[in-house]
């Protein structure tokens, strides 16, 4: 997949999707920097990937920290001599509720894992990569807040996943002339910690999706993986629904 000794960031590296995507880039020759605020998972897929051959260090911390993504990029040169890629993968849903019983701290505290961080994550990968004469960055959005159906008790949600939508699509023109692809994936329903563990609720929000299942954290991480990979070279500025058809049911 023309990764192979390329030095790629993940964050929300510790479980779920991101997990699946450093099992699969390591798999692919790609050296890896991993970050995550959960320390013990961290290091436990970083022995993971080594064990079998991989190169991956990681990094605990948290995305909402202005310092942290500089940190990663300063330890991908001071590692691996330089960054060619990052999947930009740290999300969370907050609490759920309507807006009117929403709390401010809960607003602000979405918005800046899932918009703010991408904003301080791009601003310390974007020189690196032109350093190296350009790269790779992906994004974890979602469907919701882009199709054109509302999810009730997720309007912080859904207002940062559009707003970074917006932010990929104009960072995408600023730097696809420096080499820069920057794009995002829009995952539908997926097995991983944030759908919870109510079987229940994975049979109701599977039934949403056209392919009348959810997505597993492995099929979700090799569309970034393709997008991270040269194949897609001529991909900038997209956002990619990888959702079972979720967003077409809605249209």
């Amino acid at each position: 997949m023309q990764t192979r000794d390329k030095t790629i960031i993940i964050t929300g590296a510790s479980s779920g999707i991101g997990a699946a995507a450093a099992r699969l880039l390591a798999r692919e020759g790609a050296r890896l920097v991993l970050g995550a605020r959960r320390k013990p998972e961290l290091e436990r897929l970083v022995r993971q990937i080594t064990d079998a051959g991989g190169q991956a260090i990681c990094l605990p911390g948290d995305v909402t920290d202005p310092a942290y993504a500089p940190a990663l990029v300063e330890l991908a040169e001071a590692e691996f001599g330089g960054l060619d890629g990052a999947f930009n993968n740290a999300g969370a849903l907050g609490t759920l509720s309507p807006v009117p019983e929403m709390t401010l701290e809960n607003w602000q505290s979405v918005l800046d894992t899932n918009l703010t961080a991408g904003f301080l994550a791009a601003r310390a990968q974007i020189p690196a990569l032109r350093a190296r004469g350009g790269g790779a960055m992906v994004f974890t959005g979602s469907f919701v807040g882009v199709s054109n159906g509302g999810m009730p008790g997720m309007a912080a949600y859904a207002a940062a996943k559009a707003g970074l939508v917006g932010l990929i699509r104009s960072m995408a023109v600023e730097h696809a002339a420096e080499g820069i692809r920057i794009n995002g994936i829009l995952p539908g329903g997926t097995l991983t910690a944030m759908a919870g563990d109510d079987p229940s609720v994975h049979e109701f929000i599977a039934g949403l999706h056209p392919q009348r299942r959810l997505a597993t954290p492995e099929e979700i991480a090799e569309t970034a993986l393709f997008l991270l990979s040269e194949r897609a070279s001529f991909v900038t500025g997209a956002a990619m629904a990888v959702d079972g058809g979720m967003s077409v049911r809605l249209l």
